[in-house]
């Protein structure tokens, strides 16, 4: 696919249905999935997989521009605690995709969906500190890196349920009362 190109509606549906088995794949197989599965799984022949996708690491950076996106459409829905919350678990449950493009020595930076995703979460701190739920001290790229630590910390593995509560409420705490 040319990037930037105009695609058809079958077209768009054919790359939403893979990137949604190659998520679900990649979970479950790590290392070992193969586009030959995630083309069976989203019921598409291989050569469509790789017409959208020529490499693997060109699907699995797919996922992570899709994620990014989805996160900031999900910030337009959500107050700071929710959406932290949620951007945490979404990382933890993104782990294995971001150690196979590690792993593939893919750079996952993403300046454009990352600068989108900085925009969106400093409206919802400023909704916050209006609401005088956050310190008016807090700064935007403050609470990026915690959200950014946060969630290396859940792609680590080893959180429980409670763990991860239980840093939510301490870093949560730190906001209210810098």
């Amino acid at each position: 696919m040319v990037e930037g190109s105009p695609l058809r509606a079958d077209a768009l549906r054919n790359r939403a249905r893979i990137l949604d088995a190659a998520e679900t794949v990649f979970a479950e197989s790590g290392p070992r999935a193969s586009t030959e599965e995630v083309a069976r799984r989203a019921g598409v022949a291989i050569g469509t997989v790789f017409r959208h996708f020529p490499t693997k690491s060109d699907l699995l950076t797919a996922i992570m521009k899709r994620l990014l996106v989805q996160l900031v459409e999900d910030a337009g829905t959500q107050d700071l605690y929710t959406f932290f919350a949620h951007m945490v678990a979404e990382a933890a449950a993104k782990k294995t995709v971001v150690d196979l493009l590690a792993g593939a020595g893919v750079d996952i930076r993403l300046p454009d969906a990352v600068a989108a995703l900085e925009q969106a979460v400093g409206k919802l701190l400023r909704q916050a500190q209006d609401a005088g739920t956050v310190s008016t001290e807090v700064q935007v790229r403050e609470v990026m890196a915690l959200l950014a630590s946060v969630c290396q910390g859940a792609m680590q593995g080893g959180w429980d349920q409670h763990l991860q509560a239980r840093i939510l409420e301490v870093v949560f705490a730190g906001l209210r009362r810098l």
